[in-house]
C-alpha cells in the first residue's frame, strides 16, 4: 500500500453561506489528493499527459460526508493506493480536520486512456516501477 498526506486550508470562497466547505467541492480536494499524491512519487500528470499520451479519467466516485468541515480548517486529505493498478486505479481518500476526525471519506477510481488511441491501457511501467516497492 501507499499513502500519502496533504494539508489544504479550506478557503472563504469554498463554502456556504453557514460558512461550513461546499459539499462540491469535496471532489476538487480528491483531486488535489491523488494529484500530489502521484507527485510524491515522482510524477506528474502532466508528465504522463504530455510526455506519455496517458489521460486519467474518473469513472466512478463515492464519498460519504461524516462531519462538517469549515471557513478557515486546516484538513489533512490522507490519500491511499492500496493494490497496484491494472487497467484502473483507485486512490481511497479520507479527509481529517486538525483534531484528526474524519470530515469525508471515499474512494475514486480512473483508468489508464491512451490518447492517441483513443482506448483504456494497462498502467504506465513509469508507474508501475515507483510503487511496487511499497506492495
Amino acid at each position: 500500500m501507499y499513502s500519502f498526506d496533504f494539508q489544504l486550508r479550506v478557503r472563504y470562497g469554498e463554502t456556504d453561506q453557514m460558512g461550513y466547505l461546499y459539499y462540491g467541492r469535496y471532489a476538487d480536494y480528491y483531486e488535489v489528493g491523488r494529484v500530489e499524491t502521484i507527485r510524491s512519487l515522482g510524477l506528474s500528470y502532466k508528465e504522463l499527459e504530455q510526455m506519455h499520451g496517458i489521460w486519467l479519467p474518473v469513472v466512478s466516485l463515492q464519498m460519504r460526508f461524516v462531519r462538517p468541515a469549515y471557513y478557515d480548517d486546516l484538513l489533512t486529505i490522507h490519500t491511499e493506493i492500496r493494490q497496484l493498478p491494472d487497467t484502473h486505479i483507485t486512490f481511497h481518500t479520507d479527509i481529517r480536520n486538525e483534531q484528526g476526525e474524519t470530515v469525508n471519506a471515499g474512494t475514486v477510481r480512473l483508468c489508464f486512456f491512451k490518447a492517441d488511441e483513443k482506448k483504456v491501457v494497462p498502467a504506465p511501467e513509469l508507474l508501475l516501477e515507483k510503487l511496487r516497492p511499497h506492495f
